[in-house]
């Protein structure tokens, strides 16, 4: 099975993207967690998507904040495909200029882009596109879903 990688841009991210590392987990996709910048270490991070494919990889999560082009740098630097997570921030406005910036990529450099701080969604698009030619992870996000759909059908039926 293709590993997931997760970039994130700085530690402070952690705690955003343990929920995508814990997702992968429940599903048994192999990862593994980075931090690599953008910015203060754009050589390393180009490195990274440049061998990613050659070292097991099959898609990689880069998660952001703020001028948020570490999902587009590595996405730059590789063929597979790259979801990017924009993260919060409070600095200006809540994770809305990371959303921006990670959405807004220019023609022949496509990202996938999740809700901001969006790492559960970030992990089951990874593990969906995995799935492709994973006929067992398939099935686990089939049981996923049905899964998700009878908790909603319990919570319906408590209210009658």
């Amino acid at each position: 099975m293709k590993k997931v990688a997760i970039i994130m841009g700085s530690d402070s991210d952690l705690p955003v993207v343990r929920k995508a590392a814990d997702q992968l987990d429940a599903f048994g996709v192999p990862y593994e967690m980075h931090v690599y910048s953008a910015h203060r270490t754009p050589e390393q991070a180009r490195d990274f998507a440049l061998n990613a494919r050659e070292n097991g990889f099959g898609v990689i999560i880069a998660a952001a904040g703020m001028a948020a082009h570490l999902a587009g740098a590595l996405a730059a630097n590789t063929t597979l495909p790259v979801i990017g997570i924009p993260m919060k921030s409070t600095t200006f406005t809540n994770g809305i200029d990371a959303l921006l910036s990670t959405v807004q990529m220019p023609s022949g450099i496509p990202v996938a882009t999740v809700a901001v701080d969006g790492a559960v969604n970030a992990a089951l698009l990874a593990i969906e596109i995995l799935a492709v030619t994973d006929e067992t992870l398939a099935a686990k996000l089939d049981a996923k879903r049905a899964a998700d759909a009878e908790k909603v059908l319990a919570k319906d039926a408590a209210l009658q």
